[in-house]
């Protein structure tokens, strides 16, 4: 079992940046896969970024894609997400998840059994 802590959110300027971490207990982390969602009010929680237990595979939503850069630190037990030119859609509650369920696509909820209890990230015009 792992339990997900994150951090890192705030509020920022349409343009700015931030850099969300996801520190996790547990001497398994380095075995799960990990991902970011992120739950606007009055939608659904949407994915965002994955990345492999090692590094080598990232994955990124349409919306994600080009600005947000996901990164781990297994020696450190954390995941990243680095946010760049955000918008105001980008403004949520993010939380990082790990990957239980390699039978289920990266991009789905349902492949992540632990979850953090998220931070939230708010954009201003």
């Amino acid at each position: 079992q792992v339990q997900l802590v994150e951090s890192g959110g705030g509020l920022v300027q349409a343009g700015g940046s931030l850099r969300l971490s996801c520190a996790a207990s547990g001497r398994t982390f380095s075995s799960y896969g990990m991902g970011w969602f992120r739950q606007a009010p009055g939608k659904e929680r949407e994915f965002v970024a994955c990345i492999s237990w090692n590094g080598a595979f990232t994955y990124y939503s349409d919306s994600a894609k080009g600005r947000f850069t996901i990164s781990r630190d297994n020696a450190k037990n954390t995941v990243y997400l680095e946010m760049n030119s955000l918008k105001p859609e980008d403004t949520a509650v993010y939380y990082c998840a790990a990957r239980t369920n390699i039978y289920l696509g990266w991009s789905t909820r349902g492949a992540y059994d632990y979850w953090g209890q998220g931070t939230q990230v708010t954009v201003s015009s």
